[in-house]
């Protein structure tokens, strides 16, 4: 369904539209915030993944106190 949508002629469509509607002075800010929001985003993600979950840690101590 997606196999040819981001050949370089769309590409170079998209990024003329996005100019025009936006202009020059605009999208590099429209950029470095995309960056900045999709960097922010992993790493809370991985903040996410190195907290143990609440459940983990109680059941890990429910084992123990069993044994």
């Amino acid at each position: 369904m997606f196999e040819g949508l981001f050949q370089p002629m769309h590409l170079l469509v998209i990024f003329g539209l996005a100019l025009l509607v936006f202009g020059p002075k605009k999208l590099p800010e429209l950029g470095k915030g995309l960056g900045e929001s999709i960097r922010g985003f992993k790493s809370a993600m991985k903040t996410e993944e190195e907290k143990p979950t609440p459940v983990a840690v109680r059941s890990a101590a429910d084992s123990a106190s069993k044994e």
